[in-house]
């Protein structure tokens, strides 16, 4: 049985975890009239908001997480980034990605360390990360969905009973296969990352796996021995996330916010969408 995405309009827990910190700045599809340096650090100044770098927004990831934020040459590409361009070019300045562990950016400290103005990646606005950052309005809503090989004969996640099921470290699709093992019985398994997580699931080490519907809707288009079977609807929402309590990081959330509205409203963010989904949200 295949499923048909549903993607709307915007959610991530993806929570990707422990690689050890690359701590390379990578640069972003920015506008090419983006300023760097003066012009945008003084608009940025003269909106009360203070960056950990003069003249770029640096937003904190972790990657790989396709189709929201990954490498295509020498640049960070994606739905993701494509949102935080909005903010970045109306403030004149040029997007910087940096990559770091996952649990930095949904935990505050990549902000408490200057690490980062902005932190994106398919999060999940949940009330753990409410108490511990400032987040965004909600930019997209997600399911989890179930991953298989081709003709694997999973349907639901009862057929998995006895079975290896692969989950992506910190992310709610882990929670939710977790609280469900607990009641069909089958074995969780944990990888740091996206393309670990799935690429197991083409080699056979686990029999399916549990992650965000845009990520492995997009996996499947690009591995068609692969197919989703099932979709869970979580109710989950994604968000950008910035420091908590902070007068410059509550100054980017409300500018983001009006950027976003403004978006929705001219067609600019259907626009962004069907780019990377190919579909627009649903209404």
């Amino acid at each position: 049985m295949n499923i048909v995405p549903t993607l709307r309009k915007s959610r991530r827990t993806i929570a990707v975890a422990s690689v050890a910190v690359l701590a390379l700045a990578l640069s972003a599809c920015g506008s090419d009239d983006s300023g760097s340096g003066g012009g945008g650090e003084d608009k940025a100044k003269a909106a009360g908001i203070t960056l950990v770098k003069p003249g770029q927004l640096t937003v904190c990831t972790h990657l790989s997480y396709k189709p929201f934020e990954y490498k295509d040459g020498t640049k960070v590409i994606g739905f993701d980034v494509d949102l935080l361009d909005l903010l970045a070019n109306d403030l004149g300045l040029k997007q910087e990605v940096v990559s770091i562990e996952w649990a930095q950016v949904t935990s505050g400290a990549a902000y408490q360390a200057k690490k980062c103005d902005m932190g994106m990646g398919a999060m999940t606005i949940n009330p753990a990360r409410k108490a511990a950052i400032g987040i965004t309005d909600p930019y997209m809503d997600a399911t989890q969905v179930l991953l298989v090989k081709k003709g694997a004969p999973y349907k639901t996640l009862e057929d998995l009973k006895g079975k290896k099921v692969g989950v992506q470290a910190d992310t709610t699709g882990k929670d939710y296969a977790t609280e469900a093992s607990k009641k069909i019985g089958f074995e969780v398994v944990v990888f740091n990352d996206l393309a670990l997580q799935t690429n197991n699931v083409k080699s056979g080490r686990v029999d399916a796996a549990v992650n965000d519907n845009g990520a492995l809707f997009s996996f499947v288009k690009d591995n068609p021995d692969t197919e989703v079977t099932a979709e869970f609807d979580t109710g989950e929402q994604y968000g950008f996330a910035a420091k908590k309590d902070d007068e410059s990081a509550t100054k980017l959330i409300t500018r983001f916010n009006e950027l976003l509205a403004e978006a929705k409203t001219s067609g600019k963010y259907n626009e962004i969408f069907k780019k990377w989904f190919g579909v627009e949200p649903k209404k």
